[in-house]
């Protein structure tokens, strides 16, 4: 059995044999690409998947709160992917060092979409407010002392549900102290900044996904992300919280192939469309 834990900063690696489109998905905090496993059979054949393992996974969690250039290590990952990566997954904070990057290359004077070769985005869970004054005391409070319990909602995904409540909260709490106050601090200084973002010129086309049970980013936040980009589409899952990839793994391909074949121009994947979401265009 092999016990090796890589330990380098950012990797990625193919996960499907199709020839297109590149399609890289990018983990939250505390995660890492299992979060995906459930999704990768229902996607499309057809597509050239990619994941990555970023600073912020569990294997290596304790350290990655101290470095300062998150967005430097999601380039890096973009740019491992060979040809560049033109649809970009993103979970939770993933979504929000994404939108940050972005952002910055923009302000910068640099077309960021062109540098990477982004032609879509789905944007899952993210975490976003459009005014600074939607930020108080009873805001944080809440961000920094229930922060565990959305360490347990990701062990609930990962579980289906099977573990007794006790040993769910001893793990959360345990995820949450390898987090520690520095990663703690990174998480929501990213979230902090959403008002600030320069969302209007984040050109691509958009899918923002959300779970109707989401207590930690709450849906109506990914309603109003894709409300405040050109060109964005929000669905809520029914039935899913913050990790709908692992709720409803079906549902949840179904609605990005969907979005990634009506984007690229692609034949539309047979069987059902995914009515029972709640679709709001932006």
């Amino acid at each position: 059995m092999n016990t090796h834990v890589d330990l380098r900063p950012v990797t990625v690696e193919r996960r499907t044999a199709g020839s297109g489109p590149r399609v890289l998905l990018l983990h939250g905090l505390a995660a890492n690409d299992s979060v995906w496993e459930r999704v990768l059979p229902e996607l499309p054949p057809s597509y050239q998947v990619w994941t990555a393992r970023l600073p912020w996974r569990t294997e290596t969690i304790a350290g990655w709160g101290e470095q300062p250039n998150l967005r430097g290590w999601l380039g890096k990952a973009l740019e491992a992917v060979p040809g560049g990566a033109e649809v970009v997954v993103a979970h939770s904070m993933a979504a929000n060092v994404l939108l940050d990057l972005l952002d910055q290359k923009n302000r910068g004077g640099v077309d960021s979409l062109r540098q990477y070769g982004i032609r879509a985005l789905v944007l899952v869970s993210p975490f976003y407010r459009s005014r600074a004054e939607e930020f108080d005391w009873n805001a944080i409070s809440y961000y920094l002392n229930d922060f565990h319990l959305i360490m347990e909602e990701g062990i609930r995904a990962h579980s289906g549900g099977r573990l007794p409540d006790d040993v769910r909260r001893a793990m959360g709490e345990r995820v949450r102290d390898r987090v520690g106050p520095y990663g703690w601090l990174r998480f929501f200084e990213l979230y902090l900044r959403t008002p600030a973002l320069q969302t209007g010129r984040i050109t691509a086309p958009a899918l923002v996904l959300a779970g109707e049970h989401d207590f930690a980013a709450r849906p109506q936040e990914g309603v109003a992300l894709a409300a405040a980009l050109p060109d964005a589409v929000s669905r809520v899952l029914p039935g899913s919280g913050h990790f709908p990839m692992l709720d409803a793994a079906g549902e949840f391909a179904a609605a990005v192939s969907s979005f990634v074949n009506s984007t690229m121009g692609l034949t539309p994947p047979s069987g059902p469309a995914l009515l029972t979401a709640l679709e709001h265009r932006a």
